[in-house]
């Protein structure tokens, strides 16, 4: 009969052989993005600096977990990122009035091509994040964004799904778990911010 030691020692295993198993997975998916990304995450920031030198601003949007990245990523464009300087636009969809309001109106799947109408001028640059690449409001509006004229970056998983066909820059993530391409989005997020940080301020 196992005993509550027993036990106790069984879900102690569990936790640490989880734990080590996470990171292993991390690090082994941040060394092939280290290898595979790097162009696509250069022509990205190319988009963005040239939008942010000459007057526009970054419209961030996703789904969930993606939503919060594309929050942070807007938080660490408006705020600061590393160095002091003065904020630089940027939105990212989806405040609860705005989302319910036009998802209850309209559809779901169209409210963030409808709210990137609303906050598009000329100059600015959309900023997709979906981890399979094929969510249907993230490409809609990517595609919004393409009729508009505006350029398109997409932040996917492995293989970039619908958003390939869109993307002026595609960043996908070789990996098709969530949460592992989920962690490497927001590591890219900070790489752009840092790299639009740089060209604004002239760091070396």
């Amino acid at each position: 009969m196992a005993t509550q030691a027993d036990t106790h020692d069984e879900v102690q295993d569990e936790l640490q052989r989880v734990i080590s198993a996470t990171f292993d997975d991390h690090l082994k998916l941040l060394e092939t993005s280290s290898k595979e990304l790097p162009a696509a995450i250069e022509a990205a920031a190319r988009i963005l600096i040239h939008a942010y030198l000459n007057g526009g601003k970054a419209i961030l949007f996703g789904n969930g977990g993606s939503m919060s990245d594309a929050q942070h990523i807007e938080g660490e464009l408006v705020n600061r990122f590393s160095v002091d300087r003065p904020g630089v636009a940027a939105v990212a969809l989806g405040s609860p009035a705005s989302l319910t309001a036009t998802a209850n109106d309209y559809s779901y799947d169209d409210m963030f091509a409808r709210m990137l109408v609303a906050h598009h001028r000329p100059g600015d640059v959309a900023v997709g994040l979906s981890t399979s690449g094929n969510s249907t409001n993230v490409v809609r509006a990517l595609e919004q964004a393409r009729s508009l004229g505006a350029p398109c970056i997409a932040l996917t998983g492995d293989g970039g799904g619908q958003c390939r066909g869109i993307a002026d820059a595609l960043i996908a993530v070789p990996s098709q778990e969530t949460p592992r391409i989920q962690e490497v989005h927001i590591t890219v997020g900070h790489m752009l911010c840092d790299l639009v940080e740089r060209a604004i301020v002239g760091r070396d």
